[in-house]
C-alpha cells in the first residue's frame, strides 16, 4: 500500500550494495485507522535499510511489557533502536474527535471552533495530563510534506493515463482495493487522482465531511503505492479540457453512487461520451461512512481505552525522565 522512502513502488527486497549485507528493518504498531502519520512513519522506517517488515499489535498498549519495563529494551541495549520522526497535526485521536463532534472547523480555510478546541484539549486527556503522542495537534501543510511523499515521475511514452476522482476521505482499504484494481488495468498504468476541495465534498455528501481536509487527504493518496500523481482540488466534472491537459486514456471511478453536479448533470459524461469510461467493483464493502459509524457507535469504549493507553504512555515518560536524572552509577546497566 504505501510508496517505499526511494519513491519506488515496488514491495520486493531490495538488493544491498555489493559486499554489503541486506539490512532488514521492523517496525511496528497498532495503526489503527491508517494516516498520513503512520505512511510517514513506515517512509522513515524503509529508508533506514533494504528491506521493511512491519508488525501489526492486538492493543494499544504497546510501550511497557506486562512487569513494566520497556518493550523495546533489549534492541536498544543492543544498539539496533532508531526512532521515526512524528508527523505533527495528525493522530487517530484527532481524526475520531472530528467524526463524533460532526465538525467542519478541520475544512481547509476554517477556524478551530471553541467546541473542537475543547475537545483538543480534553479528549482522552488522562488524570496525569498530556504526553507527545497521544492527543491533537495542528497540521500545517508545506511543501516538503508533498515532496517526501510524491513519486515525482511524469507518464512516459508507452504507458496507460488512467485518471481517477473523488474525496478519498480516511484512506482506507476500500480506497487501496480499487487503486489496485485499477492499476492492473495495464501493463504500465500511470494512475492520476483528484481530489475535490473540501467544501465540493460536502455539498455531495453532507454533515461533517470530508473528515480529513484536502490536504490531508492529499498526503494520504500520495503515499499510496498505485497513485503517480495528484490534483490537488480537481473539478468535480471530469471536462475535456481536464482529459486533454493530462492527456488521460481511461477514466475510471468505483460502484459507489454517483452524484450529479450541481447543474444536474453526469460529472463523467465527457469521458463516457469518448467510450474511456470504466466501472471497477473493489470487492470490498468498506466505506468512509462505514468507519465514522464504527466509532460513533463505540465512542465511549475508545474514550475509554485512549485514556488508559495514553496513562500507561505518560508513566513511561517519567520512568525515563526519572532514570536519566539519576547519576551514571545508579542506572541499570551502569559502568
Amino acid at each position: 500500500m504505501i510508496r517505499n522512502g526511494r519513491g519506488a513502488v515496488g514491495g520486493a527486497e531490495q538488493p544491498a550494495p555489493e559486499g554489503r549485507r541486506a539490512v532488514r528493518v521492523w517496525c511496528d504498531g497498532c495503526y489503527d485507522m491508517v494516516h498520513y502519520g503512520h505512511s510517514n512513519q513506515l517512509r522513515q522506517a524503509r529508508a533506514m535499510g533494504d528491506y521493511l517488515i512491519v508488525g501489526v499489535h492486538t492493543d494499544d498498549d504497546i510501550t511497557l511489557t506486562v512487569d513494566g519495563r520497556d518493550t523495546y529494551e533489549e534492541v536498544k541495549q543492543a544498539g539496533r533502536y532508531r526512532e521515526c520522526k512524528r508527523t505533527q497535526g495528525v493522530s487517530t485521536t484527532d481524526l475520531v474527535g472530528r467524526m463524533l463532534l460532526v465538525t467542519k472547523a478541520h475544512h481547509s480555510s476554517q477556524e478551530m471552533s471553541s467546541e473542537y478546541r475543547e475537545y483538543a484539549d480534553s479528549f482522552g486527556k488522562c488524570p496525569g495530563g498530556r504526553n507527545p503522542w497521544t492527543g491533537v495537534s495542528q497540521f500545517l501543510q508545506t511543501s516538503q510534506k508533498i515532496i517526501q511523499f510524491a513519486s515525482g515521475k511524469e507518464p512516459q511514452p508507452g504507458e496507460t493515463v488512467i485518471y481517477v476522482a473523488g474525496a478519498f476521505d480516511l484512506f482506507h482499504i476500500g480506497h487501496v482495493d480499487f487503486l489496485e484494481k485499477v492499476h492492473r488495468l495495464a501493463e504500465r498504468p500511470y494512475i492520476i487522482a483528484g481530489l475535490h476541495f473540501d467544501q465540493e465534498v460536502n455539498h455531495y455528501k453532507g454533515k461533517n465531511y470530508p473528515i480529513m481536509n484536502l490536504h490531508e487527504r492529499t498526503l494520504s493518496v500520495l503515499a499510496c503505492r498505485y497513485v503517480s500523481e495528484v490534483v490537488i482540488g480537481a473539478p468535480y466534472a471530469v471536462t475535456a479540457e481536464l482529459l486533454s491537459h493530462f492527456k488521460v486514456d481511461l477514466v475510471c471511478h468505483g460502484k459507489t453512487e454517483i452524484m450529479p453536479d450541481r447543474d444536474g448533470s453526469d460529472p463523467y459524461q465527457e469521458p463516457k461520451r469518448r467510450g474511456i469510461f470504466r466501472q471497477i467493483d473493489s470487492g470490498s464493502d468498506l466505506t468512509t461512512d462505514l468507519i465514522v459509524q464504527r466509532i460513533i457507535t463505540n465512542r465511549l469504549e475508545y474514550e475509554a481505552r485512549n485514556q488508559k493507553k495514553e496513562a500507561k504512555e505518560l508513566a513511561f515518560l517519567e520512568a525515563v525522565r526519572r532514570q536519566a536524572a539519576q547519576p551514571l552509577g545508579e542506572q541499570d546497566g551502569g559502568f
